[in-house]
């Protein structure tokens, strides 16, 4: 067995960091014998993970729980690429942990997490161990840096998180709901990626779900709201019905300027809805109300949140246009 009688330094020449591999100490010269005796009982360093170590004694912070998962998720899956210097390879943070470095109030604190959700790809065969559990994706997403560590985007986050949460209905919608409130992802985003992972079976999902549409539709409605009054627009019929006089209902519209004949409608399909039938709906109702001379503005959430003033000028161009048409049909209008 190696002596190791000298001590070592606590740092090894040319590295700088204090969460570091088997690996990266071996380039270092520093063999697995006289590591671990650096990590035996009141030694100046500590094993975080298997073949990752921390260069110090104490609790880990918050942020070396981190890079040590992800050295450990992350290392090459051959044995002689190990000494490579890509550290994290396509690992990347994901569940309550991504979502609390994403800023989520409602998603614990990284230090009151027991477990750290890493996403790898469903090919790497690697076991959830210590404090990281390991979580297999078929395709994975382009991860997002968040104060220097690689994150999943928050849809798959909030899925990944979801799928954990069986027993806690009230964080999941507090979840879904902020992950709309907050700005941070689309709801055909997060829907999207409900629905690859097969949560929305799940009545607590569903009824989360039911929630996020009902929010981003009541949050869109309302940046409409302001943009007309911000944007000093004629003040429309909000939220009304338009049928022919005796005839046929013509469909529904958020917002209509009779005297102009143009109507806008918010466009908040989402992927838990046959999105080729519904979007064959709003054409077949937009066809029908433009046949009768009447304008239609699609608008979606993204559109009015990002870029209201655009928005408004769309809106501005088609009510100026009106005096350039001819007189449309004579449609009643009712109460949504």
């Amino acid at each position: 067995m190696e002596q190791c009688d000298t001590p070592l330094p606590l740092l090894p020449r040319r590295l700088t960091r204090l969460v570091v591999s088997g690996a990266e100490l071996r380039a270092q010269g520093v063999t697995p014998a006289r590591a671990a005796a650096q990590c035996r009982a009141g030694g100046p360093w500590q094993v975080l993970l298997p073949g990752v170590y921390l260069l110090r004694s104490g609790p880990a912070t918050d942020d070396e729980r981190l890079r040590a998962a992800l050295l450990y998720a992350g290392r090459p899956a051959v044995p002689a690429q190990r000494t490579q210097t890509v550290r994290h390879g396509e690992a990347m943070v994901t569940g309550l942990a991504a979502l609390a470095l994403h800023g989520f109030s409602s998603a614990p604190s990284l230090t009151s997490l027991d477990v750290i959700d890493v996403l790898v790809p469903r090919t790497r065969r690697l076991r959830s161990t210590g404090y990281v559990r390991v979580v297999r994706g078929q395709v994975l997403p382009k991860a997002e840096a968040v104060t220097g560590v690689p994150v999943a985007p928050v849809a798959r986050a909030l899925a990944d998180a979801v799928g954990r949460l069986t027993e806690d209905p009230q964080r999941v919608r507090l979840l879904l709901t902020e992950a709309v409130r907050g700005g941070h992802c689309e709801p055909a985003a997060v829907v999207r990626e409900l629905t690859d992972a097969r949560l929305l079976n799940l009545p607590h999902v569903m009824a989360a779900v039911d929630a996020l549409l009902a929010e981003c539709r009541s949050l869109s409605e309302g940046r409409l709201y302001e943009l007309v009054r911000a944007h000093n627009l004629s003040e429309p019929l909000w939220n009304v019905d338009l049928r022919l006089p005796g005839g046929p209902h013509l469909g529904g519209v958020d917002a209509y300027w009779p005297d102009q004949a143009v109507a806008v409608e918010l466009d908040t399909r989402t992927p838990r809805h046959d999105e080729d039938a519904l979007w064959s709906e709003y054409a077949r109702k937009r066809d029908v109300l433009e046949g009768l001379g009447i304008t239609v503005v699609h608008i979606t959430p993204r559109k009015l949140r990002e870029s209201p003033e655009q928005q408004a000028v769309v809106v501005r161009t088609a009510l100026m246009a009106a005096a350039d048409r001819e007189p449309a049909a004579y449609v009643v209008v009712l109460p949504r």
